[in-house]
């Protein structure tokens, strides 16, 4: 086996009765290193014979001596105090593997699995297999027992020393190996118990030979240990064999056993401060939380309150995208944070009830009603400050479409009016011929066939201009102004035409001719002319629609308008002849008509461009509508894609919310498996997050492209929002109690079968809600035996339900039953404890608490102590019993 590449070694002990394999790459370094080796010799040699010399023996060579067997059952029988079975006393190496044989089942026997360790190569004198034997028989019946605040063994040991060296200077115990090379560790142990022996304040880190060579004389003189290290291996070795040290280490341990009460004293006093000062600093995170929170909202909500409106659509566009900044950005780490600011508040009152402490108060406004309060009043402005936001974003299409539409139709009006005044005052019929005088006044009322077809253009612009003034269009003072042009200007001209014709009819006796071939073509030109310019005019006309039927609508319209065209070419047709028939009569005839038609301004080569124009047009307008019917289809796929995650996203919410409902009341396994079950699921929940960015991707592109309904789903993104966040806050919550649940079952002590006979008891009369009213617990009270009187369940539900809300909620019937059936660290217990380390005085002293205590808490005692004052007082003398009292809320600390 010597030769094999294994290490032999054993199983070791881990604390709680089982053995542990500890078998690593330092290990086998460790026992292939002849400096660790010789170590280990002398260390193990030291402490065989340290128990051995108690049966008047000895050995001098660890892997020659035991080879016969004899003084290894020797030396398990002195530190077990039983008696094995008798050896054999012959001289052969039969009779010789015999006796190491019996020794190994012995310590079989104790619980110690040993490892490719066997009788044959002890007996051949194997020095690594009998060193790892002894190191066996060293942690089992020297280092296994050592018990430290529920941990053992080597933790345990190593916690004792961090323990007793925490108040000393340049000691920082966190190894078996390094942390002891400059031997002030050692002799802060020794200090620690017996200060008399050494002068501690004397001791140099820079003088390690000294500090190693004084600890070990000193122990050995005065602590009955024997020197089991060498000070010059110590220092030469870059890293001292961590087995040698622990075996030292423990005899110390062994030899101080002795102070063991002033130490459990001590850390139950420990104890309780620890969790004291927990509370506290539990309290105050909770009270700069809560502040920051409230002040957060106290800024956002006036901020989402603001509803003064923006004059462009730009500008409200901006305020969109701050908003959606504020939901993205702003918001969800604040959901965060009021979250952990509830599960940091029961968790601190779960906290106070498991060590008999008052219930947390916050200070004033700063409870979890008022932050939820102030959080509702938040989501209330959110709400109503997007609604107002996409209501102002209509308001503003709806007001630059109009205020487009008026400044187009009011400038087709002014340019039709442009020198109509002028015109109209013209008194050219004083001078005029017969015929001029026949021209002059049918020109008139072709010019006033047009005035009355230009009617409903003028109440259109005055229309528009209302609305604009309705709506609270922001530049409604120049609109006004220029309709109120408008119209004046349209009262003159009446009044005008008006005062003309009569000056014509006064004078139409003097005139008998009249080409009426030019006054047919200004009759039948005037309205073709107006049908052109309101055709050009509804073809350059913006439009604007929300669904594919509406864009449907708009180009039925436009097909049906395209009908009309052939016929109206043919009245074009039937125009231009008549102008053609006026130039063959002028032709023939040789009229000095100056080459214009006196009835009207309407000329062919003006027909026919607004014609070209009109035709110019139809192309455009069914591109514009080709286009704007394919971002209606995107509109409505952007429609069905959102619809289509929302339908599975808000069922699946809703599924978790009644799952975990289902779960917080259900027993399934114990609360560590709930609680991994728990962790899990919220887990799963967190994985699903990607889906729901994708889905508030998806209604960022339905808000960009300002689409307003969704007849495809009834969910909006606002109710997948508000359901994402309950569930959640919902899991983080469940989870909360659970953990509560074990903070309450180890802290007092209970067992799984009670707390599962608890959770059987609730959910029997809890109706399937989570709580139970006053007469249900009542009624569960005394079916789990107790006889309760009015008065004795009025004590009762004043625990349970502090706040008089008349509901029982699992937590508080836990902490009822627990508080019923567990024991808890009291006001006396602290009492007693600070009495034992002040030796039986009704009083202590500030260097008692500083050399029992660690540093950091026995300064928090004296700092909160007041001074004693009965008659037995010494200078300097602390009142412990009633600082003891104050801990737990008994009076004001």
């Amino acid at each position: 086996r010597e030769s094999s590449n294994q290490i032999p070694w054993m199983d070791s002990y881990d604390g709680d009765g089982n053995y542990m394999h500890q078998e690593d790459d330092w290990d086998r370094d460790m026992l292939l290193d002849p400096a660790w080796e010789k170590q280990q010799r002398k260390t193990f040699t030291a402490w065989c014979n340290s128990h051995l010399r108690k049966a008047g023996t000895q050995i001098e060579n660890i892997e020659e001596d035991f080879r016969d067997g004899l003084k290894l059952m020797l030396l398990l029988e002195v530190i077990s105090g039983e008696r094995l079975a008798k050896p054999e006393r012959g001289k052969m190496r039969v009779h010789k593997i015999s006796n190491v044989n019996k020794a190994l089942n012995f310590i079989a026997s104790k619980g110690v699995k040993l490892v490719c360790i066997g009788a044959e190569e002890i007996v051949d004198g194997n020095a690594k297999m009998t060193l790892g034997m002894i190191w066996t028989i060293i942690l089992r019946f020297a280092i296994q027992d050592i018990s430290v605040e529920e941990t053992s063994a080597k933790e345990g040991l190593l916690l004792w020393c961090q323990r007793k060296t925490a108040p000393y200077k340049n000691v920082n115990i966190q190894n078996f190996h390094i942390s002891w090379k400059d031997g002030l560790g050692f002799c802060a142990l020794i200090h620690r118990h017996r200060p008399e022996l050494i002068d501690y304040g004397k001791l140099r880190k820079d003088d390690p030979m000294t500090n190693l060579n004084t600890a070990f004389e000193v122990a050995e003189k005065y602590l009955d240990i024997p020197k089991m290290l060498d000070a010059e291996d110590i220092i030469s070795t870059l890293r001292p064999d961590e087995k040698a040290v622990m075996t030292y280490v423990s005899c110390y341990y062994h030899a101080f056993s002795g102070k063991q009460k002033a130490e459990t004293a001590a850390n139950r006093i420990c104890k309780v401060l620890a969790v004291n000062q927990e509370n506290e600093q539990l309290m105050e995170d909770y009270e700069k939380l809560a502040s920051d929170l409230l002040e957060w909202i106290r800024r956002t909500i006036p901020w989402l309150e603001n509803r003064m409106p923006e004059n462009t659509m730009q500008a409200m566009q901006q305020k969109l995208e701050d908003f959606r900044d504020y939901r993205r950005l702003h918001k969800p780490p604040k959901v965060q944070e009021k979250c952990q600011l509830e599960i940091n508040f029961n968790t601190l009152q779960t906290k106070l009830r498991l060590s008999n402490r008052p219930a947390f108060m916050p200070s004033e406004g700063k409870m979890v009603s008022d932050i939820n309060n102030a959080w509702g009043n938040l989501e209330g402005a959110e709400k109503g400050y997007e609604e107002w936001l996409l209501n102002e974003i209509r308001r503003l299409e709806r007001l630059d479409h109009l205020a487009e539409k008026f400044r187009q139709k009011a400038a087709i009006h002014e340019a039709w009016t442009e020198g109509k005044e002028d015109l109209l005052q013209k008194r050219d019929y004083e001078t005029a011929s017969l015929s001029e005088i026949k021209a002059l006044l049918k020109k008139h009322e072709a010019f006033e066939s047009d005035l009355a077809a230009h009617q409903d253009r003028v109440e259109q612009i005055a229309a528009i201009a209302q609305e604009l003034n309705e709506l609270d269009y922001y530049d409604s003072p120049s609109v006004n102004a220029r309709c109120q042009r408008i119209c004046d200007q349209w009262d003159s001209l009446g009044a005008l035409s008006q005062k003309r014709n009569e000056a014509l009819q006064r004078t139409e006796k003097l005139l008998e001719t009249i080409d009426q071939l030019y006054l047919e073509f200004a009759k039948r030109a005037a309205p073709f002319n107006n049908w052109m310019e309101g055709a050009m005019e509804d073809l350059q006309d913006t439009f604007i629609v929300h669904t594919i039927e509406e864009i449907q609508g708009l180009s039925t319209a436009h097909e049906q308008f395209k009908a009309t065209l052939p016929e109206a070419d043919k009245e074009r047709m039937a125009i231009l002849g008549i102008h053609n028939e006026i130039a063959k009569i002028v032709q023939t005839y040789h009229v000095n008509m100056a080459g214009t038609n006196p009835y009207t301004t309407i000329n062919p080569q003006e027909i026919n461009a607004k014609w070209d124009k009109v035709r110019q047009l139809v192309p455009q307008r069914d591109q514009a509508l080709i286009e704007e019917h394919a971002r209606q289809q995107n509109n409505e796929r952007l429609r069905r894609q959102f619809a289509t995650q929302a339908n599975i996203i808000g069922p699946w919410i809703q599924n978790k919310m009644q799952e975990i409902g289902r779960i917080s009341i259900e027993m399934h396994g114990t609360l560590e498996d709930q609680l991994t079950h728990l962790r899990q699921y919220e887990k799963s929940i967190v994985n699903y997050k990607p889906k729901i960015d994708q889905l508030e991707g998806d209604h960022q592109l339905i808000q960009e492209a300002l689409i307003f309904d969704n007849k495809h789903t009834n969910y909006t993104m606002e109710h997948i929002r508000v359901g994402w966040e309950q569930l959640l806050t919902t899991i983080a919550r469940t989870i909360n109690e659970i953990e509560n649940q074990i903070l309450t079952r180890d802290a007092k002590g209970i067992s799984q079968e009670q707390l599962n006979e608890f959770r059987a008891s609730f959910n029997h009369f809890d109706r399937r809600t989570g709580i139970m009213d006053a007469d249900d617990f009542k009624t569960c009270l005394i079916s789990m035996g107790y006889n309760l009187g009015e008065n004795e369940f009025s004590r009762i539900m004043s625990i349970v339900d502090p706040n008089r809300m008349g509901i029982v909620t699992f937590q508080a019937f836990i902490d009822f039953m627990s508080r019923e059936t567990a024991d808890t660290d009291t006001a006396d217990q602290v009492m007693a404890s600070f009495k034992v380390l002040a030796g039986d005085k009704n009083y202590i002293l500030a260097d008692e608490l500083r050399r029992e205590l660690p540093p950091d808490q026995a300064e928090y005692c004296i700092a909160r102590m007041a001074p004693y004052t009965g008659p037995d007082g010494v200078p300097g003398a602390l009142d412990y019993m009633s600082f003891s009292t104050a801990l737990y809320g008994e009076s004001d600390l």
